[in-house]
């Protein structure tokens, strides 16, 4: 694994109260790397310290193979920062916002132009680029934002949540643009409040709590951590429960709902093996699926049942 944000034993104090109290974290080159925990957990503490925007008390930080501490220019050099709030100058064109950043960039005029324009086509931009950002909507806004953070091609994006305020086509041409950017080769840390936001984007997911990393790994890998895939079946005749339960290995009933439910190791033996039991039995299943845990389990599962809604990026 090529790394390329290194995190090590990393401190942080706010008048003697620990935000960062060990942060480990470990980002390979050319991926989605979440980060998600509940508020004031530092996540956006830790992003501020690996832009250079915040300077840590103890520990080590290497982005893209320079230390924040001692080489900031050169990480600066290297990233690209996508805030909660858009930067972009609501009278301009889309073409115009990303030509006045590439000149703030030092590009000159005829480079900016053209970075403008194959940033606005590589967005699905390009039939809008003349069109005021005012008359944009929320997810056209989100990735002409996303493209304004690119106009100096970083190795490293740094996204805080990303996605906050839009509807859910807006999200997901954004997460689209941000799986576009992980095939050209670029690394983005996410903070997100949205569990769903980091199953669907992120390679590895890093569980953030108190300041320090609790749990880390693939979305399968935290979900296994929960327990094994539930198989879940929906009767049609309530005065058949308790006979079905009888069949299937102690499974937990709702009788309100007429549901039972019920560990397995082996989804596909399992569902096979309610679906002949229950048929042999003649019992009718309106609905029989295998449910795999959510991250909003393994969520509350990691955090000591904190309420998932108070998983956010800001510290």
């Amino acid at each position: 694994m090529v790394t390329a944000i290194h995190v090590e034993g990393v401190h942080k104090r706010y008048g003697g109260k620990p935000a960062l109290a060990g942060l480990d974290l470990e980002v390979a080159r050319g991926t989605v790397h979440a980060v998600l925990g509940p508020n004031g957990a530092g996540k956006t503490t830790a992003v501020r310290i690996m832009s250079t925007l915040l300077r840590h008390d103890e520990g080590v930080v290497r982005v893209a193979g320079h230390d924040v501490r001692t080489d900031a220019a050169a990480v600066r050099a290297r990233i690209g920062l996508l805030g909660q709030n858009a930067a972009l100058d609501e009278g301009l064109g889309g073409r115009q916002n990303l030509e006045m950043f590439g000149r703030l960039h030092h590009l000159g005029a005829r480079r900016a132009g053209l970075r403008a324009d194959e940033l606005l086509e590589r967005f699905g931009l390009a039939d809008t680029g003349r069109k005021p950002v005012k008359q944009y909507s929320g997810g056209m806004r989100r990735r002409l934002d996303l493209a304004a953070s690119l106009i100096t091609d970083p190795e490293v994006l740094f996204l805080d949540e990303p996605t906050t305020g839009l509807d859910p086509r807006g999200r997901a041409e954004v997460w689209s643009a941000v799986r576009s950017l992980v095939g050209g080769g670029t690394t983005v840390l996410l903070t997100t409040q949205y569990l769903e936001e980091a199953d669907q984007l992120a390679d590895r997911i890093a569980l953030v709590d108190s300041g320090r990393v609790s749990a880390e790994g693939t979305a399968d890998q935290l979900k296994a951590l929960v327990g094994a895939d539930r198989i879940v079946v929906v009767l049609r005749d309530a005065a058949r429960l308790a006979e079905a339960a009888a069949l299937l290995p102690g499974p937990a009933v709702d009788p309100d709902t007429l549901t039972l439910g019920f560990p397995v190791e082996d989804r596909v033996a399992g569902l096979t093996r309610t679906l002949r039991v229950l048929q042999e039995a003649g019992i009718e299943a309106v609905d029989l699926s295998v449910r795999r845990p959510t991250l909003d389990e393994v969520f509350l599962h990691l955090t000591g049942g904190k309420d998932k809604d108070t998983v956010e990026a800001a510290v």
